[in-house]
């Protein structure tokens, strides 16, 4: 009996061990963090902006990479005492980089954050265990090369409104009724300014049934189309070939026949397709497909929908554009209210205006006249050269409340007439010296249109030649934005421009 109750006594002191052994390696393995995290920060208009975060831990020491369309290396990670901390540096090395910090603690298996910006309030969140697959989606197949029909949409360049350049993220329902009331209160509708579209972060989650649905901000979709049709006008919509928008809303990815169908059912006009988060499943060589796939959705949905490509200018998207069905594609990055980026995208188009054509054109971005980062000739400017190079005009400002001074620039007719001319010629250079550059775009009728531009710094003296400018007899000439004559004796024409400003001529044969 003693014997056996000694090897009892054993058999329990060995059992007790390995019970004890067996949660000290469930600790071990729950405060091992190696893996892939997602983050999920609550918006205020019921949908998450999700982080991924692949970590991996070494003792007390983490490194790893934060997910998405470029992976970025975390820094200054360590775990200790159940508390994480790592740092995210968003930028070029040796420049002026956005840092955010990152500090958990972890709880049941999940991890309390907090997220610190400088200057911002931190904000808090839960992380959980999530998969590589789920930050980066399974690529699909894309679909062979051919030619999508062309919609018969937008002959001449498309006129409206964006909300991206003021509004960003701050745009929803009551801002875009209030839009659209202002285009026809204002005489923007009747200028010419007939969409109204929406830019991102109107998205919500998908359904059951994969759905695309509005966020709270915009709680009834189709009954804002109807609205916004009510007036006169047509709206527009802003989504992605990717799994996200550039705002980390929901993308189109896997659901272009479906979401052409919804927008469709909603009552949309305008879509604006932008690349975004499709660089973590495809290549660039794959863009030509990838916008084909939506532009053959958005035929198959029954619905005329103007389809606006937004992939930058890569892969010379001016030579394939119009393949997939696009109306407009975007050649530039995102221009910004300042002389500098108006001035340089804009001036880079001449290269490859004679892609344009009446249906399908350029698109060096949307205006920023009126949002206060440039003067009244430099909106002029920005104002005549995007019509001298047959570019949408998407006004980017507030509409509601402009000045009539913005009101002349965005409204002038007779420089609106420059850019909707029914034949979309391309703009030629006829001369450059310096920071002065002399453009001209024949009309329809035999008329031209003369744009004296003044990039430098000081007032200079422009003069064009009107053999040069294609007017080979005696003519006479309009100034566009004086609404009147213009000297036209002898073959030459001079003017005095102002710093950044331009003199714009409609001239033709007597």
């Amino acid at each position: 009996m003693r014997i056996l109750t000694k090897i009892g006594r054993i058999d329990i002191a060995a059992a007790v061990l390995l019970c004890a052994l067996s949660a000290a390696i469930g600790l071990l393995a729950q405060t091992n963090l190696t893996g892939v995290w997602i983050l999920r920060v609550p918006r205020t208009d019921g949908t998450f902006n999700e982080s991924f975060f692949e970590l991996k831990q070494d003792g007390e020491a983490i490194a790893g990479t934060m997910l998405g369309n470029r992976e970025t290396p975390i820094a200054d990670g360590s775990f200790k005492d159940g508390k994480l901390h790592f740092v995210v540096r968003v930028g070029a090395a040796g420049k002026q980089q956005r840092e955010t910090a990152y500090d958990g603690v972890l709880d049941g298996g999940k991890l309390q954050m907090t997220q610190t910006v400088p200057g911002r309030d931190p904000v808090k969140s839960v992380a959980e265990r999530s998969t590589r697959e789920a930050a980066n989606p399974a690529r699909l197949p894309v679909p062979d090369l051919r030619d999508v029909r062309d919609n018969g949409l937008a002959r001449t360049p498309p006129m409206g409104w964006n909300s991206w350049n003021l509004f960003a993220g701050r745009v929803d329902d009551k801002t875009v009724r209030g839009i659209a009331d202002a285009m026809v209160s204002s005489g923007m509708r009747d200028a010419g300014y007939v969409y109204v579209n929406i830019d991102d972060t109107w998205e919500g989650a998908r359904d059951a049934d994969g759905n695309v649905t509005g966020n709270l901000k915009f709680p009834d979709m189709k009954g804002l189309a109807d609205y916004v049709h009510s007036k006169g006008l047509k709206i527009g919509i802003y989504s992605s070939p990717g799994p996200k928008t550039c705002a980390g809303y929901e993308g189109s990815y896997g659901h272009e026949a479906q979401d052409a169908k919804t927008y469709a059912a909603w009552g949309f006009d305008y879509l604006k397709y932008d690349w975004c988060s499709a660089s973590r499943m495809y290549k660039d060589e794959d863009m030509q497909a990838v916008y084909q796939k939506m532009g053959d959705a958005l035929l198959a949905s029954g619905r005329p929908v103007v389809f606006s490509l937004c992939q930058y200018g890569r892969q010379d998207v001016w030579k394939w554009g119009p393949q997939v069905g696009g109306n407009l594609w975007r050649t530039t990055g995102d221009i910004s209210d300042r002389w500098q980026s108006m001035d340089m995208l804009g001036f880079r188009q001449l290269d490859i205006a004679t892609y344009s054509q009446p249906g399908h054109v350029n698109d060096p971005d949307m205006l920023e006249i009126g949002n206060g980062g440039m003067n009244g000739d430099e909106y002029r400017t920005h104002m005549s050269l995007w019509s001298m190079l047959s570019a949408a005009l998407l006004a980017g400002n507030d509409i509601r409340n402009m000045s009539e001074e913005t009101k002349s620039i965005l409204m002038n007719r007779e420089v609106i007439g420059i850019d909707q001319d029914p034949g979309v010629r391309p703009v030629k250079t006829v001369s450059q010296q310096g920071t002065a550059v002399v453009l001209a775009k024949e009309l329809s009728g035999g008329a031209v249109a003369i744009g004296l531009f003044n990039r430098g710094d000081q007032p200079a003296e422009i003069s064009v030649n009107w053999a040069a400018a294609g007017l080979t007899r005696a003519i006479q000439a309009r100034d566009l934005w004086k609404h009147e004559a213009a000297a036209a004796a002898g073959p030459s024409f001079t003017a005095t421009v102002p710093r950044h400003g331009v003199v714009l001529l409609r001239a033709s044969a007597r």
